[in-house]
Order: C-alpha cells, then structure tokens, then sequence
C-alpha cells in the first residue's frame, strides 16, 4: 500500500510504462515527492523487495496487446498527468498508444518518452545499453585511464542523462500544462543528456583548456592534486584540491615541503608529482589520514566501498540511507524545505494495489 503523500507533487498522476535503467528510477523520483505513480506491467513481471528503484508505486498488470488491455490503459491515460515509457521508437505506436492518439484523449498529458538515441536520427532504432550511449558524446572517452575508457557504472547514462532529464523534462511541461491546459511530447534520450552534463567540459574545449585525452587534465585524473592515492593498508583517498589555498592545506598536512610541489599548474611536471605524492600517501593508513585531514580545506575524502558508505558518519547524520525491509534504500533527494521528499512504499509485486489504485483514478476496469 502507498502511503498518503503530502509531497511537492501530491495530487500528481504518473503512469509508468514498466521497464528498466532510467525509467524506474524517474518513477521512483517523483513517487519520493508525492507523485502517485501507477506502474503497468506486462503478465509475468517479477519484481523483489531488493529492486530499490521501483519503490513508491502500485502496479497494474495488463496484456497491452489486448483491445480490452489497450482500452483500460486509455481509459487511465485520461485521468493521467503524466505518461512515462522507455520503449524503443515505435512501440507504441504499434500497441495503439502513439502520443496523438494518448493526446487525443487528454489534451494536457505530459507524454514522457525515454530512450537511448532518441526517438530519431540514424541510431534511434539501434538496439543499446548506457555504455553505448555515452560513447557517442565525448564522455566514454573522457573517462578512464591514459591505457583505456572505463565505463562509469551507469551513472552518466541510464541515470544522469536519462532518468534525472526525464524527470526534468516532466516537471518543466507538468507546470507548462498547468497554467495552459496544454500537454506535450517529451523526447528524452540519454546520449542528448550526457551532451548536456559535458556542456562544461565542451566549453573548456572550446578554449583550449581542456585536451582531447585522458589523464592529461586537471579532473580526469592527470593532475597529481586531484587523484585518488592508495594508503599502506590498501585502501585509498580522494584529494580534489584545486583551488590556490586548498593546496596550500594539502601541503601542509601531507608534509609535501619539496619545492617540486610549487608548480601546481606545471602541467608536464604532473606525472611525476603523481608518483611523488603517491609515495608519501603510501606511508599511512585510510585512517590516519583521515584523522589529519578530516575538518581541514585540503579537499580530501577517503574512498568508500559501498558496505562503508552507509556507516560513515556524514550519511549517518544526514540518514542518507533509509532501511526499508532489511534492505538499505538511498533517501529522497533533493531535501525540500516545506515538502520533504519521502518513500511511499516498499518495491512491490506485479499486480499489487492497482486495481484500487485505477478505481481511485475514477477507472472501473473491464
């Protein structure tokens, strides 16, 4: 059961076409500020309590290749605020659900679609993942070693250039609909997202501050002051200290006194500062270091694992992590002043509460 929600987006009707990546996971953002998000799966959707991202919502299982189906999925549209769907370019088109047509029957929808290409373009019917997305707009080949790319999970895909401009998308056509009574189609796609979270970089480019290589400039790893080091144990730190002062405090805590270090900026002094600077963090622990520098402007972090993070005591007192059936859920964020975000429920089967769900929509199924 969903709990009543006094969120930023109570009142708010999402329909959410069941699927993977970055859907789900902008389903899940605005079931955390109040939305009521109704899920549509296909007969056969299985789902458990570990699947996070799918928190928050009822499910309603229908066949969409049914008239029957095609109708009751109509029917809701029109009591709809919201559609979200991730399917490739066309398919639904061919189950009856083609924008004009949703459209049609509720004029001030906001039609949200989601794909990796976008809906056209030379690649928009090409089948891929969030690795293949990012290759195409600079980021892939930002990231990773001189050697190699590496794929950064599926964060800059999938999530940011998906799931979190998806949601974007919703909100700015959502207030376009209520003032206007106008719905609109939205054309995500990731790799026009990840474009958007590089404008900075494309900027520096453009400038000739940023060199088309990796671990050659100051955040990709090429700058001996903003790297990660490992320490005797094993284990390692993170140091981002850019800016003039903060590598002062750098310095100092680390005892790196040699005049080697004066030219911050020396870009082609850079790999050998690395392995200088590697040496000196080698001769202490994570956690002596984290002792000299916690509470300090040196820009440092130690690198957590992901069994770490929920006990580090920064996301303790920010209760970054919310348990939830034994299973750690990251909180609702951003955090709202005056309406705080909060999970509606727990990730729930297919099939669960839609029915009454659909009914508090005004819908009586056939």
């Amino acid at each position: 059961m969903v709990a009543e929600s006094g969120g930023a987006l109570a009142g708010v009707k999402v329909l959410e076409f069941a699927g993977i990546g970055p859907v789900p996971v902008c389903g899940m953002m605005l079931s955390d500020m109040g939305a009521d998000v109704l899920r549509i799966d296909r007969p056969g959707a299985v789902y458990d309590k570990y699947m996070v991202e799918t928190r928050g919502r009822r499910s309603l299982v229908v066949d969409m290749k049914s008239p029957e189906g095609q109708e009751n999925i109509l029917r809701l549209i029109e009591k709809a605020d919201v559609l979200i769907e991730g399917y490739r370019p066309g398919v639904m088109e061919r189950l009856g659900l083609a924008p004009d047509i949703a459209l049609s029957r509720n004029p001030r929808l906001v039609y949200g679609r989601m794909t990796g290409w976008g809906q056209y373009g030379p690649y928009a019917h090409m089948a891929g993942h969030d690795i293949n997305y990012i290759a195409i707009t600079g980021a892939l080949h930002a990231i990773g070693t001189t050697e190699r790319p590496v794929p950064p999970l599926n964060l800059v895909g999938d999530f940011g250039g998906g799931a979190l401009y998806l949601a974007f998308g919703v909100l700015a056509a959502l207030r376009h609909a209520e003032h206007t009574g106008q719905g609109q189609v939205i054309d995500c796609a990731m790799s026009d997202g990840t474009i958007g979270l590089m404008g900075m970089l494309y900027g520096h480019q453009a400038r000739g501050s940023w060199r088309d290589e990796r671990g050659v400039n100051i955040i990709d790893g090429g700058a001996h002051f903003y790297n990660c080091y490992q320490c005797s144990d094993g284990n390692w730190i993170a140091l981002g200290a850019i800016e003039p002062q903060f590598y002062a405090e750098l310095r100092r805590i680390a005892d790196m006194q040699d005049a080697d270090f004066d030219g911050q900026m020396t870009q082609e002094n850079w790999p050998y500062l690395k392995q200088k600077l590697a040496g000196i963090i080698a001769t202490k622990t994570r956690d002596e270091w984290t002792v000299l520098f916690e509470g300090g402007d040196a820009c440092f972090a130690p690198v957590l694992n992901m069994s770490e993070a929920r006990h580090h005591p920064h996301n303790k007192a920010r209760e970054a992590f919310v348990a939830m059936d034994d299973v750690q859920h990251p909180a609702p964020a951003p955090r709202l002043s005056v309406t705080p975000g909060a999970i509606q429920g727990p990730p729930v089967g297919a099939g669960d509460g839609g029915v009454e769900a659909a009914r508090q929509w005004g819908v009586e199924l056939q």
